[in-house]
């Protein structure tokens, strides 16, 4: 009877085991490496989708299979036209002899659920870089493969299987990016709040740089000139809304002189003499730097942009300043959004004909006082002029 009692004792222990290392590993799961997962195929895969007239194409998937529970993965979409897969968009654009031609396409969106919406016109273009369409010359339907990549942290990168579906593409002419600005903030910029979300009142940008060349991402030479108080602090953002990629007292070219690291933990950019800089970035280099003006400029209290869309008339279609302030002066205009439904031509103007900008490039120069008129083309802009350098651009917008 002894036997038999101690032997039951050691069958619930050896259970109590099993159940004990069971619960240990449904709490403590371990992240296994799937081969792939499943792209689900279309309900359109047999009809042609008119990209000129759609939204979007969407894309559905099952989530790859971390070892059966729940994981949080980041998912991009990749479209080819032959199903190759050899050579990327970004290997030919890295190609600066220009004989690598990509036969796939990486969106840049990113998903986090388990389903994408891609834009149809984004799917146009794409294929206009892969099959290299020319105008009036793109075929009623082409084939378009697709397949999806997961990232998570802690597993390698995992591709879907790939599906196949229809599309009726057009042509899309492809231009360069157009150059990324990048925008001051600080104690002593707009509204000196160090507000980074509002453009023209946090945020005030510099400018592409006539006759600097920009590469393929939009990345090239900014400039900026305008009066910054003693003392005063700053740095710059790229993206209106976000601190997260940013230039600072780091960063400067070691031939800048005359800036002071203000605040070691955020490396704020501190003048320490008043006066009017030229600002100079380079966004290749990430560096930057700043020359002092000599003498005095003067402060406006209106800018205008007269043309022969309005008549020519030098008092009117003012410009808004950018965070203008009290006992600040300001040089740096905008206006927001201006339409201009064919080509025509114009100048700036202080409100009158007395001192007015004009030159003969466009989107981008430097206008001189009396110059040429500016040949603007039809369409949408947000346009910008610094009054110190004269420098204006017209920045399209759709």
């Amino acid at each position: 009877m002894n036997n038999i009692f101690k032997s039951a004792l050691l069958l619930m222990g050896a259970a109590l085991m099993f159940t004990s290392c069971s619960d240990d590993r449904d709490s403590n799961p371990v992240l296994q490496q799937p081969e792939s997962f499943v792209l689900n195929t279309p309900a359109y895969a047999n009809q042609a989708i008119d990209l000129a007239n759609s939204e979007t194409v969407n894309l559905t998937w099952s989530q790859p299979d971390y070892g059966g529970f729940p994981v949080a993965a980041e998912y991009t979409v990749e479209i080819s036209a032959d199903n190759k897969w050899t050579t990327p968009y970004t290997a030919e654009v890295a190609d600066d002899t220009g004989e690598t031609q990509c036969d796939y396409y990486a969106f840049d969106n990113i998903f986090s659920t388990c389903n994408a919406e891609i834009s149809a016109k984004d799917v146009a273009k794409a294929l206009v870089v892969i099959c290299n369409y020319v105008d009036g010359e793109v075929p009623a339907q082409q084939e378009v493969y697709a397949r999806v990549k997961a990232n998570t942290s802690g597993a390698k990168e995992v591709t879907s299987n790939v599906v196949k579906f229809l599309v009726t593409p057009y042509y899309i002419e492809l231009k360069p990016a157009d150059p990324v600005l990048w925008y001051m903030v600080g104690n002593c910029i707009g509204s000196a709040d160090w507000n980074v979300n509002d453009v023209g009142t946090g945020l005030i940008p510099l400018l592409p740089e006539p006759g600097a060349d920009f590469d393929k991402d939009g990345n090239g030479s900014l400039v900026y000139a305008g009066y910054f108080p003693k003392d005063g602090q700053f740095k710059f953002v790229r993206d209106p809304g976000s601190w997260d990629t940013q230039m600072n007292y780091t960063n400067i070219d070691e031939n800048t002189a005359g800036v002071t690291d203000e605040d070691g933990d955020n490396h704020n950019i501190g003048i320490p003499e008043d006066g009017y800089y030229k600002i100079t970035m380079n966004t290749v280099k990430n560096t930057f730097s700043m020359e002092k003006l000599e003498g005095t400029y003067n402060e406006h209290s209106t800018i205008t942009m007269p043309g022969g869309y309005q008549g020519w008339d030098a008092g009117s279609n003012a410009m808004d300043a950018m965070g203008k302030r009290d006992n600040t002066e300001n040089h740096m205009w905008f206006m927001k959004s201006l339409t201009f439904p064919e080509n025509t031509e114009l100048k700036f103007a202080n409100g009158s004909w007395d001192i007015n900008w004009g030159a003969k490039d466009f989107p981008l120069g430097i206008g001189t006082q009396g110059g040429d008129n500016i040949p603007v083309k039809a369409g949408n802009y947000t346009v910008y002029f610094n009054d110190i350098l004269g420098l204006y651009y017209f920045l399209a917008t759709e």
